[in-house]
């Protein structure tokens, strides 16, 4: 027997002072059984940095043709296409034809380290492409935030990404590899 995805219900409000973006966000996302809650966490955290009324969760993990998060315009054309991790080099080709924009939420020191000195040299030829780095020790305090009813707030000013919940907080930096 299969096990099913645990669905997560996240509150988020987000103050974007560097973009002008002022809004909540209630969403209802699925957890894949093979996920943890950081790289759930981390969906959350590219969501509230690219926030619109259009950025979507699509089935992620489940489906080996679409990202974690998309966003399309009204003809159904991708406007933003954002990955999670170190994707292969042939997908991120692929992705950059279909969508405006395309952005990697890379994470794990040293796999992405290597992921990006190995690919470096062919990505850097995708001018639609940006990456962000985030580091190990980021990463691993988003796990503090991981429940099923998840209330967040985002401020992101000066280019640094405040969190916070009732009980804990953190601030992160991106490191954008490539933009």
């Amino acid at each position: 027997m299969a096990i099913s995805a645990t669905v997560i219900k996240a509150d988020l409000n987000i103050s974007n002072i560097d973009d002008h973006y002022y809004q909540s966000h209630h969403l209802t996302l699925a957890k894949h059984p093979s996920e943890n809650d950081t790289r759930m966490m981390l969906r959350l955290i590219a969501f509230a940095l690219y926030a619109s009324d259009t950025l979507e969760f699509t089935r992620g993990l489940s489906s080996d043709d679409e990202p974690e998060l998309w966003q399309k315009n009204l003809i159904d054309d991708i406007e933003l296409w954002i990955e999670l991790g170190q994707p292969d080099e042939k997908r991120l080709r692929k992705a950059c034809h279909k969508a405006d924009q395309v952005v990697v939420f890379s994470y794990g020191d040293n796999a992405s380290k290597s992921w990006w000195s190995a690919n470096q040299g062919k990505l850097s030829q995708l001018k639609n492409l940006r990456i962000i780095e985030m580091s190990s020790e980021a990463y691993e305090q988003l796990e503090q935030f991981a429940q099923r009813h998840i209330q967040l707030n985002f401020t992101m000013q000066d280019k640094t990404l405040f969190i916070s919940d009732d009980n804990h907080s953190m601030e992160w930096s991106p490191v954008t590899l490539q933009d």
